[in-house]
């Protein structure tokens, strides 16, 4: 059976690692560099770097912020925030990153996930969606939460992965921060229509919503947090050694 990843999520503002509740809420954490260093070195799989406010704020991510994080690290790098181009995979991927993942940009030029995944692979295009339950249904928010797209979640994640999306982050918006468990329910209905890869995100809040994750969804191929790693609720290293007690096949 292929190992589950475990991925901590580093959500920059201003050059700061941030973290909220329900995408607010945002207070201070770390610095970037530092805490990529110490996951890096700490047995993550992963780590996604998330530059919260560059599409917001109509600007390029914060490529000196960039370099160093992926200097520090030995292992896979994410990151997003103001991709809009092939130019703007272009960059991020000098400045050290592995995978680029793109969320408001796809949203306004969705050609740009079929123009990415031709120059670069699919292996190397995340679709990152934050969605949100409006009116029984699933709903697409862009611009870290803020804008209620009114597009159907599912059909957009279909779409993605049509046009050569190789990954997905699903981030729920009405789970995020709030550590009572991951949203199973949205994650199962996205893990029933794609067959790449489907990263779970928002709702870690102890060791038991993991295994619970991969114990209900055993297709999902990750778990991304960032709250219960920050503020060292658990570490990298002890989720995965329980995760291994459990019977959830993890690299150690």
């Amino acid at each position: 059976m292929i190992t589950k990843r475990i991925i901590p999520c580093l959500d920059v503002r201003n050059g700061r690692v941030v973290k909220g509740v329900n995408f607010e809420g945002l207070r201070d954490v770390s610095d970037p560099a530092e805490l990529a260093a110490y996951y890096s070195e700490g047995g993550a799989d992963e780590l996604v770097f998330y530059d919260i406010t560059a599409s917001s704020e109509g600007r390029r991510l914060f490529a000196d912020v960039l370099r160093k994080v992926a200097s520090t690290i030995f292992i896979p790098l994410t990151v997003g925030g103001g991709i809009n181009s092939t130019d703007d995979f272009d960059r991020v991927l000098k400045c050290g990153a592995d995978k680029v993942s793109v969320n408001s940009g796809a949203i306004r030029r969705p050609q740009l996930i079929r123009e990415a995944a031709e120059k670069y692979g699919s292996q190397c295009v995340v679709l990152s969606v934050d969605a949100k339950r409006v009116d029984g249904t699933f709903h697409v928010f862009q611009n870290g939460g803020r804008i209620d797209t009114g597009m159907d979640a599912l059909e957009w994640i279909r779409y993605g992965v049509d046009h050569g999306a190789g990954e997905i982050v699903l981030n729920s918006i009405d789970t995020d921060g709030v550590k009572k468990g991951f949203d199973l329910e949205m994650l199962e209905a996205v893990n029933r229509i794609v067959s790449v890869p489907v990263i779970a995100s928002g709702g870690a809040g102890s060791a038991e919503d993991f295994a619970e994750l991969f114990r209900r969804l055993p297709d999902i191929s990750a778990g991304l947090a960032a709250s219960i790693f920050h503020f060292g609720e658990v570490s990298v290293h002890d989720l995965k050694m329980y995760l291994k007690e459990e019977g959830i096949p993890v690299r150690i």
